[in-house]
């Protein structure tokens, strides 16, 4: 497998990636606006708090993500700085970075990160109950039905 390719698989991950964290968020707040059970599950929110949370650490201390560093070596490692040599590359990289200084980063995520804890609050994840079955979402039940 060729450096080049290889390169562009991490940056289709990386893109992946992006996709779970902003995607994950809005299936959260929709699934739950239409009681889809399984946005609520450990296996998938989890992962998802996990993957802001790396986020939004790298971004506050001052770190590039490692799968862009990476990338990078990769794409060095092929002979130059790349990104005009595949389809695959040139369309998502133009989607998923852009020129800005750190901080802009540090706050764009933190502030991504904070809707996402927002989200596990407000939808909180449904754990197994002793019985291994997860509880069923908590209704609020009206005067009128007592």
């Amino acid at each position: 497998m060729t450096y080049q390719l290889l390169a562009d698989r991490v940056l289709a991950l990386h893109f992946a990636i992006v996709v779970f964290v902003v995607g994950g968020l809005l299936l959260i707040v929709a699934g739950n606006l239409r009681h889809w059970h399984w946005v609520n599950r450990p296996w998938f929110r989890v992962p998802h708090l996990l993957a802001i949370g790396v986020v939004v650490l790298q971004a506050w201390l001052g770190r590039i993500c490692p799968l862009t560093v990476l990338e990078s070596w990769l794409r060095r490692q092929a002979g130059g700085p790349g990104y005009e040599a595949s389809f695959i590359e040139h369309w998502l990289q133009s989607l998923i970075y852009f020129d800005a200084p750190l901080w802009f980063f540090a706050l764009l995520y933190s502030g991504f990160g904070l809707l996402v804890v927002v989200a596990w609050r407000r939808f909180p994840p449904q754990w197994k109950s002793r019985t291994g079955a997860c509880p069923p979402a908590r209704r609020k039940v009206s005067n009128s039905s007592r």
